[in-house]
């Protein structure tokens, strides 16, 4: 991994750059530059999903970058129409055919599904199997709400490493990231810089906001560094993504500065407390199910 930018320890003592690229809603061809571009600048870590429809394009970007296997961290997700416990292991192979790879670094459920939490526990003991096998090195959850992990846990035998979930300034959900820490769950920020917040008409943009623009200027950085150097002081993985070269580079070059307590508080003190993404209960397999292609 590189040497460069901060790493987390999972609780089953993996290591995971705790800055990852994120390709949610990159269209399949242009996923290849942008993966190949990230790794080119030093990003260690790729994130993906079934449900993006790219991972075969992070699979190739990664097999033509010239790196070591075993220096990128390669995380995907599986998709809701996957859950069950048979149904889960061959995700796997879907997955994992269409990266290339034997092994996967970090597979999660990405959804709780808590229409079907039968399913939902079903897969989870599916990674388990996987994790006890050695074809994933961590498992995890997306989207799971501190209720979503107290049920969990009463069929679990291993400690979700992650939860992937909706944070930003204005969307902080101290509640998840608490629970989160209570079991050793690491918080990975989705929208960490929250883009999502951009896509809501008349709705404020995290971007333009004047106690976030106001800590770039005074550090010398772009409000986007600012909202990174945040999740990584307070201890979360982030997912930031884009296409653009000149941003791929801005997201990734958050080490020049410090955030004071005083900073950190006054970017605590912007949550709105308003849900960008789906609210996690209308994620049922009637309104969001969708089949998985096959590697």
């Amino acid at each position: 991994m590189t040497s460069t930018l901060p790493a987390l320890t999972l609780n089953n003592g993996v290591t995971m750059p705790a800055l990852g690229f994120g390709v949610f809603q990159t269209p399949p061809d242009e996923t290849v530059a942008a993966v190949r571009e990230a790794l080119r600048v030093g990003y260690r870590h790729v994130d993906t999903a079934a449900a993006y429809g790219n991972e075969r394009e992070v699979g190739r970007a990664i097999a033509e970058s010239g790196l070591d296997r075993s220096d990128v961290f390669v995380e995907t997700k599986v998709w809701i129409s996957d859950f069950g416990y048979d149904a889960t292991l061959h995700a796997f192979d879907k997955s994992a055919g269409k990266l290339g790879l034997e092994q996967i670094d970090l597979f999660i459920l990405h959804q709780a599904l808590p229409s079907r939490f039968d399913l939902t526990a079903e897969a989870y003991r599916a990674l388990e199997t996987l994790l006890a096998d050695g074809r994933v090195r961590a498992i995890g959850v997306s989207n799971f709400m501190p209720e979503h992990l107290d049920r969990l846990m009463t069929t679990a035998t291993v400690v979700p490493a992650v939860n992937q979930v909706e944070v930003h300034p204005y969307f902080q959900q101290p509640d998840v990231q608490a629970a989160d820490a209570a079991l050793g769950v690491v918080t990975q920020a989705w929208s960490p810089i929250g883009g999502i917040t951009a896509y809501r008409e008349n709705g404020a943009r995290t971007f333009d906001d004047a106690t976030i623009v106001g800590l770039a200027e005074r550090h010398g950085a772009t409000p986007a560094q600012v909202m990174l150097r945040w999740h990584l002081q307070q201890g979360r993985s982030a997912i930031p993504k884009s296409t653009r070269p000149e941003r791929i580079a801005e997201n990734l070059d958050v080490l020049g500065f410090t955030l004071d307590a005083d900073e950190l508080a006054a970017l605590d003190a912007l949550d709105q407390g308003v849900r960008r993404g789906p609210e996690p209960a209308d994620v049922t397999l009637e309104a969001f199910g969708r089949a998985i292609p096959e590697a």
